[in-house]
């Protein structure tokens, strides 16, 4: 972090410190939870419900790898009682930002308690969220984590849990009827950097390549690498390749038209997008990219029935 910023954030951090509760205590009683990412964020609402508020430091359809901690997030992690940290190179700002602002809160970091994947280069995927397996996992641990912060409200953690997990796992029945549906050879993925993974790994997907060979939108492709993607495009008859939400599309557009191939509707993979668009939570993520998926491997053919 900028030695400026650190400076800031914790002259913003004692200032806060000094103006809460003496015993440290979230005000009122209500218990307060900081979320690193978009995804967390959403995941631990939908838990937590009214009995907890829940502030997320990512805005959504925002780039987590290039993020840049600002003043107003030490305030809430001052304030905070708990932090869920989704883990890896998607977050690996908040160390330094919970010394900065002198923050004592529990900590959960989530990659910790799911299954993870290895890239390329043997680095671990942080996009853990992309499987709902996983996801399973991490509702369970923040359900668990609410309630060892907030014992009184263990029954309220314990049934928004148990109703977010039908839906998710309806959702994810419903998305592998859905691809499995769609002949193996056709379902082959090129999205702008190495972030679907997981879902490639849950769903029967061949990811063929991405734009950015990396697990990190931080990274750059050579032009030998684009060249080679190109290749392997058309090699492996690859028909749709898709954008990602927050990153600007000009690469991928300039790649499928050398390829002969289209672009595909942009996917969610490293944020969750803005209130009313069709990523806003991460249910709807998912189902905004599989739609997508399916539709771009099936030439339009496939009718996926998914619920809401």
């Amino acid at each position: 972090m900028r030695p400026l910023l650190v400076c800031t954030v914790l002259a913003l951090a004692l200032l806060v410190a000094a103006c809460g509760s003496e015993d440290g205590s979230a005000g009122g009683g209500e218990l307060h939870v900081v979320a690193t990412t978009t995804q967390v964020a959403d995941l631990a609402r939908n838990v937590a419900g009214d009995r907890a508020s829940v502030t997320g430091i990512l805005t959504p359809n925002s780039d987590p790898h290039d993020y840049e901690p600002r003043p107003d997030d030490a305030k809430a992690l001052v304030d905070a009682d708990l932090v869920l940290r989704s883990g890896g190179a998607v977050d690996a700002w908040l160390g330094d930002l919970l010394r900065s602002a002198g923050s004592d809160a529990t900590t959960l970091t989530l990659i910790d308690v799911v299954r993870t994947r290895r890239g390329e280069g043997g680095e671990i995927d942080p996009h853990w969220w992309q499987d709902p397996r996983n996801t399973r996992t991490a509702v369970l641990a923040i359900r668990d984590a609410l309630a060892k912060a907030d014992p009184g409200g263990t029954a309220t953690y314990d049934a928004n849990a148990e109703a977010y997990l039908g839906r998710l796992n309806a959702l994810d029945t419903a998305i592998a009827r859905c691809m499995d549906a769609i002949p193996a050879d056709r379902r082959k993925l090129v999205t702008n950097h190495d972030a679907l993974g997981y879902f490639a790994d849950r769903y029967g997907i061949t990811v063929v390549g991405a734009v950015i060979p990396a697990l990190s939108t931080a990274a750059r492709a050579s032009a030998g690498e684009t060249r080679d993607l190109i290749a392997t495009i058309r090699r492996e008859h690859v028909t749709t390749i898709f954008p990602e939400s927050s990153v600007n599309p000009k690469l991928e557009k300039a790649i499928a038209t050398e390829a002969g191939a289209k672009v595909g509707p942009a996917l969610w993979a490293d944020t969750l997008g803005p209130k009313g668009s069709d990523g806003a939570t991460y249910l709807q993520s998912l189902r905004s990219n599989a739609l997508a998926m399916a539709d771009g491997f099936s030439g339009g053919d496939a009718g996926c029935d998914l619920p809401q």
